[in-house]
């Protein structure tokens, strides 16, 4: 029942922007902390940015300046604005929505991966 669809991945210059969003069902949105993870070929998964069920935000280092991670919670979307992209951005971005243990109902979903590739 609970799905995680990402879209606005593609193909762009470097130097040029996208903006990622993550449509949640099946979650109660407004209490869930969502993240956007990346992937790139070779390398590990990444936390790029996550932003609380209480609006605080944060980011890799890699990231910070460039990246603005935020939320409609009419909408149950969670957003991922990018600037600024370098070539090393390229990856999978993965959506993630999580709620910790200490909520008394804690869970763990991934979405299915939008593809981003920065090159000339």
């Amino acid at each position: 029942q609970v799905q995680l669809v990402e879209s606005g991945g593609g193909l762009v210059q470097p130097g040029g922007s996208l903006r990622l969003a993550c449509v949640a069902s099946g979650i109660i949105f407004s209490h869930s902390a969502m993240n956007w993870y990346r992937q790139a070929p070779g390398k590990e998964r990444e936390l790029v940015a996550t932003i609380g069920n209480g609006g605080s935000t944060n980011y890799a280092d890699s990231v910070k300046g460039r990246f603005t991670i935020s939320r409609d919670n009419r909408k149950n979307t969670v957003y991922l604005q990018m600037n600024s992209l370098k070539p090393e951005d390229t990856a999978v971005y993965y959506c993630n929505a999580y709620r910790s243990v200490y909520s008394g109902y804690e869970y763990d979903y991934w979405g299915q991966g939008t593809q981003v590739t920065v090159s000339s």
